[in-house]
This record gives structure tokens, sequence and C-alpha cells, in this order.
């Protein structure tokens, strides 16, 4: 039989459970009774009492879940979480709780930490008092965002009822790399006010705003834990427990080589003022490298900018906002005409040994079209057209095999359609045809304009992840490879729940032997005698190019742009690139002087780790078993460097590694989250978060 006295304190839990949410002047707290040791009786949340409970509460909690990391190709960390803290008043119950008294306690607390940290916030009197009133049992946050460093130094420094309130912090542990691409997250929205809710956020929740942070905001957001805190008549804590642990979010991994975009950074920092960098696996289509300078400091926007810089970062000159890589729509230039002399070689204008004549400039109706210097080069074939980059050349046979075809072919290639990477605010560039001509020039494409078109100027635009693409698809030769920025995306377990494999996107259809020779051609741009990419020449292998230098914005700034633009090696091609290097007004620039040696410094930064990739592909291995009867013995077979790639690739996950935990992390890597039972006067700072049992923290015209 149940007794009374236990049906009586049910019925005053239950009691307790679904009182108002306000707050009077507290009662005295009544001292513990003494057990026969002398120890004071500990409190429960069973325990029934007759006393009124006004200030009792039984409160639940959201805990908001850590987003989940991006990561390079092999794990290392792109985006994660690190424990930060904020100040927060943690009020006690007042027995003299008038208005006066609550402001005056909360103001000489708060003027002391302004003497601790130096992003305090301000409160007003209504502010604190509201507070009381109605949130007394939950810290209110008095300072923006501090680090753990930070946060330790001054805790012993912490007058009683200030406390550290830990909460989970967005990180970019790179700072400004791959900024572009990446993007930022920013808060869901400020703490509600006013009466507790039930299920609120501990802290501010986080979204994604831009780049992959916005795009994959589903698979990075996790599952929110919840939190049950219970406090006696007196406003004593008798309860704090997890009812359930927040999952982190899944793990985005990307395609992108840390090692490699970090150099390629560094080089267009020491290269140029403003451009752009892009490398592509030829095979696979993955880029590797995608960077743009200017640049931006992630960190800067968490937990948020404020108006002042982000106006600053927008009107900056330099746009370090714009993606220069993929956003951008600039001529290409000479950069394009690989894909002039492959159409005209498939289409049978020219062949490997026709020669035509390269004067100084040719007329073309009443105009004249210069080459890129004055001397005249003679009679020269496509390769050496290719490696002298010759305007005039170009202008004929540009003319010849006819504007539809060659930029037919670049539509093949990628130009003028977006790549379908994972990207916001990528440009589709521009491939002109006669419908547009007549809507925006009033006319056809004449000869004139063909002539401009051959050698990547009018109004031919392409960004450098777009030249990238097409060199890929030069050097892959059959066909155009779908790029990929994403590799796999992981939950929470890290099981693979997505993986991309090679795809290919476009067929080229043309005569493998003319891509052959327009890849000899390139070779010569680097390697041969007059070639106009020496800068880029490599010492371990032969890289292929193509220099480019480009007329561009208001003909009164006189802004000229500088391409390099190629793939490595000559044999079995793996890696295709375009640099882009962009000039100030008045600027004399080159492709040949300004991009080709920061393609150069860039390879041979990272040769040991290529020289692998690019060897040529070595034989089978001949395994003889002295069992088997020699007619069933498996025979030497060389592995076909022109093998379409697999279809598939097995669904094992990546590795990638737990983000950073705060010291004092149990044996699974996050802390047990527990509290005091009751609020001190001074309350010690609260640990991480505990997330689920199997789980951890993630935290143009001119050449050189």
């Amino acid at each position: 039989m149940v007794s009374l006295s236990f049906l009586c304190r049910l019925l005053l839990i239950s009691c307790l459970a679904t009182l108002p949410i306000y707050a009077e002047k507290a009662a005295a707290p009544k001292a513990p009774v003494p057990t026969p040791s002398g120890l004071p009786v500990a409190r429960s949340a069973a325990d029934g009492a007759i006393s009124t409970r006004k200030d009792a509460r039984a409160i639940t909690l959201k805990i908001p879940a850590p987003r989940g990391q991006i990561v390079d190709r092999e794990g290392e960390p792109l985006a994660n979480n690190r424990v930060a803290y904020q100040v927060g008043l943690q009020f006690r119950q007042f027995e003299n709780a008038d208005r006066s008294f609550v402001i005056n306690w909360a103001r000489s607390r708060m003027d002391s930490l302004r003497l601790l940290v130096q992003n305090s916030v301000t409160k007003t009197d209504d502010e604190i008092f509201d507070h009381y009133r109605n949130r007394r049992w939950l810290p209110l946050l008095v300072t923006g965002q501090l680090g753990e460093k930070e946060a330790h130094g001054i805790e012993a420094k912490l007058t009683p009822g200030l406390i550290l309130h830990p909460i989970y912090r967005r990180s970019y542990p790179n700072g400004e790399l791959a900024a572009h691409i990446l993007g930022y997250s920013g808060s869901v929205g400020k703490l509600p006010t006013g009466p507790i809710n039930f299920n609120e956020p501990l802290w501010e929740e986080s979204e994604g705003r831009a780049g992959l942070e916005k795009i994959f905001n589903t698979q990075l957001t996790g599952e929110p834990g919840m939190k049950r805190l219970l406090f006696d008549e007196n406003g004593s804590k008798l309860l704090e427990e997890q009812v359930k642990r927040p999952r982190p979010g899944g793990t985005v991994v990307t395609t992108l080589n840390l090692k490699w975009q970090k150099l390629a950074e560094a080089t267009l920092r020491d290269g140029c003022r403003r451009g752009a960098f892009v490398v592509i696996d030829v095979v696979t289509g993955e880029v590797l490298v995608m960077a743009s300078r200017p640049a931006f400091d992630l960190n800067r926007f968490i937990p948020g900018i404020n108006d002042v810089d982000f106006k600053a970062l927008e009107v900056d000159p330099a746009q370090p906002l714009f993606g220069r890589a993929f956003q951008s729509a600039y001529p290409p230039a000479s950069s394009f005409k690989p894909i002039v002399a492959l159409a005209a070689l498939d289409k049978g204008t020219v062949s490997e040994t026709s020669t035509i004549n390269c004067p100084a400039a040719i007329t073309i109706g009443k105009t004249t079209f210069n080459n890129w210097t004055k001397i005249p080069e003679g009679s020269i074939d496509v390769k050496r057209a290719l490696a002298r980059s010759c305007n005039t050349w170009f202008y004929q046979v540009g003319i010849d095999v006819g504007a539809t075809t060659f930029l037919s072919l670049a539509r093949n290639l990628g130009f003028g359609a977006h790549t379908g990477l994972p990207l916001i605010g990528e440009s589709p560039g521009l491939v002109p045809n006669d419908e547009w001509m007549l809507k925006n020039e009033k006319r056809r494409i004449l000869d004139g304009d063909t002539a401009n078109l051959s050698i990547g100027q009018g109004s031919l635009l392409a960004s450098p992840l777009q030249v990238a693409q097409a060199m890929a698809g030069i050097a892959n030769g059959g066909a155009l490879p779908k790029l990929q920025l994403i590799r796999q995306i992981q939950d929470t377990r890290g099981r693979v729940i997505q993986a991309s494999v090679p795809e290919r996107k476009n067929l080229l259809g043309v005569d493998y032997h003319a891509v052959e020779i327009v890849r000899d051609g390139m070779r010569d741009v680097v390697n041969s005698g007059g070639g106009t990419g020496h800068g880029a020449a490599l010492e371990f292998t032969e890289l292929c190019g193509k220099t480019g230098t480009a007329q561009w914005g208001p003909k009164a700034k006189e802004q000229r742009l500088a391409w390099f633009a190629g793939f490595v090696p000559h044999d079995n091609p793996r890696y295709s690139f375009a640099v882009l290097y962009e000039g100030r007004p008045g600027e004399t620039v080159s492709g040949g002087r300004m991009a080709a040696p920061m393609v150069r410094k860039f390879f041979e930064g990272i040769k040991d780790d290529i020289k692998d990739e690019i060897a040529p592909p070595k034989k089978a291995l001949l395994v003889i078993d002295e069992n088997v009867p020699k007619a069933e013995v498996v025979q030497e077979v060389p592995l076909d460097p022109e093998a379409s790639p697999p279809v598939a690739i097995p669904l094992k996950a990546l590795p990638v590694e737990a983000q950073d935990l705060p010291s004092g992390a149990g044996d699974d890597g996050v802390s047990d989250g527990s509290t005091e039972s009751a609020v001190p006067e001074k309350t010690p700072a609260m640990r991480a978060i505990r997330v689920g049992e199997d789980e951890v923290i993630q935290e143009g015209a001119e050449e050189p």
C-alpha cells in the first residue's frame, strides 16, 4: 500500500513543476537541519514543504548542438568549433529584492568587471531589474565572447556573483584561407527576455550565412540536447541534469588540399595585389585549390560583425568580399588561343605542318589589328603560333574557321555556363552568339568581332575557375570532367551519407591527334626557344601553358590583366591550372612576367607531393603461383593511361580529426556537464556541455 506521506510529496512535486513563472520578495532561506553527525541533510527534489514556493522553479532548456566540421580532403579542419565564454551576472535570491538594491548589486559587479575585460555589454537599469524579476535563475550575460585563455586568466579575479558561462563558438583555424568558399555562420537571433520559456536555448544558436556554411547548413546543424534545472522555494538549486545530450552536426569533406591552398594563397600574396589561383585534378575533376586575393578573416564574422566593420569591407576598393576565382568575369585573352587552334585543327582549317604568314599587323575592313610585337613572325605553323602567341596568325585562322565553330567548342569546354559546384555567386561568364550581339551590339558577329574573339577579347568573358576547367578538358583530351568540390558528407557517427564519383560532363568530340598537337604547342610556350612562358618552366617535369594579357575595364583606366593557364605534365597530364594577375590602372603587365612565375613558384613548392602522382603509370605486378598450371598464370598487363576513371568508389569515411576540446574532458572526450546543486555567491565556471556518448565534440593584347 502506498503511504499517505509519499502521496503528499508526489503532489507537492507536481505543483512545483507547474508553478507560473513570476518572482516576488524572497523568504529568508531556511537553515539546513543538522543530522546526529553534525552534517546538514542534503535537499532533494522529492522533499515536501508546507511553505509557499513562490521562488521555486522547474526549468527546461535547450542545449544548442555544435556545428559540424568542414575539412579538407585529408581531414584537416577548415571550420570547426571552440569553447568560448561569456561573463554573466548570477543573481542570488535576495531577502531585500527592491529595485534599487538589485540594480546597485548588479552595477557594483559590472563596474569591477570593466577593469578585467574590454568587451563588456552595457545594460540599462530596466534590463537588469526585469532579468531579476523574470530570469534570475539564469545568468544575465554582460560581456561578449571570450577565448578560453582570456577567460581562464580572469576567472580567479571575478567578483562573487559573476560567473563564466561556456558556449560553443565557430572557429576558422586558418583565418582568411578559402574564405570565399567556406563562408561563415551567424546568430539565428538574440536570446529571449521576459519569463523563461520551455526549451529556450542556453546560448544563441547559429546558422550558415554564406558559402559552404550556408549551402550545407542542414548537414552541419546538429541535434540539440536538453537540460533540466530544479530550484526550491528559496531559489536554491536542487537539481541540474542533462536529459538529452546534443549531437554535433555532420562533417563536410571538401576536395581542397589545405597545404596546396595555403601555398597558392601565399604565392598570390607575394606575387600580386589582386588575383586568383585555381588547380584541378584533370582525371577526377576535383578542385584542389581555389584562391582569391584579397580575402578577409572569417573569424571577424564570429559571433557577429558590426555594421561599421562590414561596411568597411563592402566599400574597400580592393573588394575583399569578392571571390575573384569564381565570381569574376574577365576576358580570357590569349589563354583562349588553344581552343581556337584545337577547333581549326579538328575542322581541317590548318594542319600540324601548314604555315600562315604572321605579320606585325593586318587590316580587316577599315580596322588595323596589331600583333603584340611590331616585329613580323614570318610563316609559322600552329605550334609556333601558340608558343609565340602570334595575334595576327589567330586573327586569320579564327576568321577562316568561323566564330560559330570555335565558340561552340568553348561552350563544350565549360565557357559561358556555371560549373555546377556548390558556390554562391558563381559567374557564368559569357560566350556571345548572333542573338546576343543583335540584342546588345545591334549587329551579328562580324569578321572584326571574330578576330577579337579569336584572341580572347571582345565580349568573351570567363572566370579563372572556367579557364582552369577548360584546360582540364584539353589535358584530358576526350572529355571535360565534371568538377567536384565535395568529396564526402559524413554524419555524426562518421558514416558516409554522400560521396562524389568521377563523372564526365561533356564529350569534346574532337580528333585526339589535334589535341596532342595543341598540347605540344603549349609545351613549347614554356620549354622552347622564343616561347612566351619561360617563367613557368619546372626543373622536375614539363609544364604546358599559355600566357595571356587582356585589355580590361573602362578605357580611361587603361587597366590590364595577366593570365597563365595550362596543365602539368605534358605526358599523362594530371593537374590543370589558371592564374590571374589583376593589374593596377596604368600598370604595364604581361602573362609571362607576372602570372607565369607564380605558377613556377607554386609547383616547385609541392614537387615532392606530385612527383609520384605525375609519374608514368607502372605495370601491374606479375604474380606466379608455382602450383597453378602454366595456362592459368596471370599475365603482365600494363595499366592503360587513357582508361576511364572508375564510376564508383567505396563509401569509406575519410579520416577527420576531432575538434579541440576543453581541458578536463572525460575519457570519451567530453565533460560531464554537472554543476553544484545550489548557486553560491561565486559560481565556478560551467564545464563543457556533454554530447552523445559515442561522439566527440566537433569542434588583351600584350604578351611578354
